[in-house]
């Protein structure tokens, strides 16, 4: 077992010894999930994964003995700092992702005060490279409809989801360790396809579809691959870049075409009544009265309402300039999922996950 002794500094020799220590938070999300599987995949002997009590884990039995669990809320900076410990790579993939207005407090206090604790552990451990997961929600928008990309400049007046507010602000956190001597990069997912807990994330767009989903909203956006995120992620931790952000996008489809694919390899009729601005502000009033008399939570926010209507496009070229990095097709990804969805639900198996291959 080789140990790391943290120093703060990486070399090009440390950067590819897959025996040193590397931490991963948020393993129970869908990057998280998939990005263990790949750093068991790329050889790391070594890595240890934060987890809450009562997560769910059963989508990484194949490579739980090859794992050190760590019960632990980023929350609670002492238990980070304990788990960190000896550390010399930090994949911050935790995070909490809501848009209804009730969680507003725990979703500030998850990704803002949660990535400040991991940032201050990092630094205070003397971890050698520190990697942020955020997303394109904490991108700034175009005013002209260009594409958006990592030169953008935030607005506070673009009207923005909590959700989005709460990533720009956990990425502020991050720069504000690169200032103090933290080794960081950040990494900007668009909407992530793949397979997993379908009741989560966007698998369950494809689960509504397959029981027969008849409205798509009007706007568009870009989406990536999750095994093209863990992967892009990895190869830039394997790498001296550093203070850099990168969109991650494979592709900017509108949600019909995406919606429609779907339904396509699904062999379920294509959701055909578009979401206008009546059905639109009705819907999530609609959602928000059922939530309300019934207690359960909101599956349709004015947030996301208005959000779905938005026609926002992205430039990944500045990802593409990593060596060695190419994207799925965003197609062939669609396809692959949707089957998955399929052979589980005719086989009747719990959730399951994209091979690599």
């Amino acid at each position: 077992m080789v140990h790391w002794k943290p120093t703060g500094t990486l070399n090009t020799t440390q950067m590819n010894n897959k025996d040193l220590p590397v931490l991963v938070t948020g393993a129970s999300g869908l990057v998280g999930t998939y990005l263990l599987l790949y750093l068991v995949r790329q050889g790391h002997t070594n890595i240890r994964a934060l987890h809450r009590k009562n997560s769910d884990l059963s989508l990484l039995e194949s490579v739980k003995e090859k794992i050190n669990w760590v019960e632990a809320d980023i929350n609670h900076y002492y238990d980070i700092e304990e788990a960190m410990q000896g550390v010399y790579q930090v994949y911050h993939c935790a995070a909490m992702v809501s848009y209804d207005d009730r969680d507003y407090h725990q979703i500030i206090n998850t990704n803002v005060g949660g990535t400040e604790n991991v940032v201050n552990a990092a630094l205070n451990t003397g971890v050698a490279k520190f990697l942020h997961v955020s997303s394109t929600a904490a991108v700034g928008k175009t005013k002209n409809g260009t594409p958006n990309s990592e030169k953008n400049k935030w607005s506070k007046q673009s009207g923005h989801s909590t959700y989005a507010i709460s990533k720009y602000l956990s990425e502020q956190v991050v720069w504000r360790g690169c200032a103090e001597g933290l080794n960081a990069v950040i990494v900007n997912p668009a909407i992530i396809v793949g397979a997993g807990d379908w009741s989560r994330s966007s698998a369950a767009l494809f689960r509504q579809i397959q029981e027969g989903l008849k409205f798509y909203p009007l706007g568009g956006t870009g989406f990536v691959d999750v095994r093209d995120v863990v992967a892009f992620m990895h190869l830039l931790m394997e790498n001296e870049i550093s203070m850099e952000r990168y969109i991650l996008s494979a592709d900017n489809i509108t949600f019909k075409t995406f919606f429609e694919q779907i339904a396509q390899h699904l062999g379920k009729p294509t959701p055909t009544i578009p979401v206008n601005p009546l059905l639109r502000e009705l819907s999530w009033r609609l959602e928000w009265l059922r939530s309300r008399l019934t207690g359960k939570k909101v599956l349709i926010t004015r947030e996301t309402a208005r959000l779905s209507a938005q026609k926002q496009t992205f430039d990944n070229s500045k990802s593409l300039g990593l060596k060695g990095f190419r994207y799925r097709n965003l197609k062939e990804s669609i396809a692959e999922t949707a089957a998955l969805l399929k052979k589980t639900t005719e086989q009747k198996n719990r959730n399951k996950l994209l091979p690599f291959d």
